[in-house]
């Protein structure tokens, strides 16, 4: 049967380390692996145990990596398995991260639904089709989407708040021209024309003008 004849921590990485099995590299796994799962110089491994070996080191290093991607922000689902995917993992390792992400707690489509909307109306506004559009790229499902998106209440303030962002540039235009452009511009932020109108009427009055 096959025997493990050397432990050794890898150069460039002293967090893991180097098995060898019968005199040659056989694969590298982490320290805190090879602890848990008692490994040392002569013991036997059959080629089963070495598979298995493999598969939890692969899933731990996915699951580290999931875990340094979500320190930047909150990830859907669908972003921790791209993500994984790019790196090239297997595809059951994960599915077991995600998983495992999801039972900790660290991963929630629905609270990341709630994170994107609130983020997106704190600093750059958009109306619920845009915002529907952008947490449709993120993987969610359609009933998470919805209930989050039911929520936003009336959009009106947002739209005034995205749309003066653009007071500098309009101040220049006809009463009209402004709000025909200031309408266009909230419309391709994703509100709907009406609230977008009654926006940029309201925003024209902001800029102490009036509409003639």
């Amino acid at each position: 049967m096959p025997q493990i004849t050397a432990l050794s921590l890898q150069k460039n990485d002293p967090e893991r380390i180097n098995v060898e099995i019968d005199g040659r590299f056989a694969f590298g796994i982490s320290r805190m692996l090879a602890a848990s799962r008692g490994l040392s110089t002569g013991q036997e491994l059959t080629p089963a145990e070495v598979e298995a070996l493999r598969h939890d080191d692969d899933a731990e290093r996915a699951h580290n990596a999931a875990l340094n991607f979500l320190t930047f922000r909150p990830r859907s689902n669908k972003e921790i398995a791209d993500y994984l995917r790019k790196r090239k993992t297997e595809p059951e390792v994960i599915a077991a991260v995600v998983e495992r992400l999801q039972g900790s707690g660290l991963i929630d489509d629905d609270e990341f639904a709630r994170f994107w909307v609130e983020n997106r109306q704190s600093f750059r506004p958009r109306g619920s089709r845009a915002l529907r559009a952008e947490l449709r790229q993120k993987g969610l499902a359609a009933d998470v989407i919805e209930g989050t998106l039911n929520n936003l209440g009336d959009e009106e303030p947002a739209a005034i708040k995205a749309g003066r962002s653009k007071l500098r540039s309009y101040e220049k235009l006809e009463d009209a021209e402004f709000v025909r452009k200031m309408t266009a511009f909230l419309q391709r932020r994703g509100f709907a024309y009406d609230v977008s109108a009654r926006a940029a009427r309201q925003l024209l009055e902001e800029s102490d003008r009036g509409i003639s």
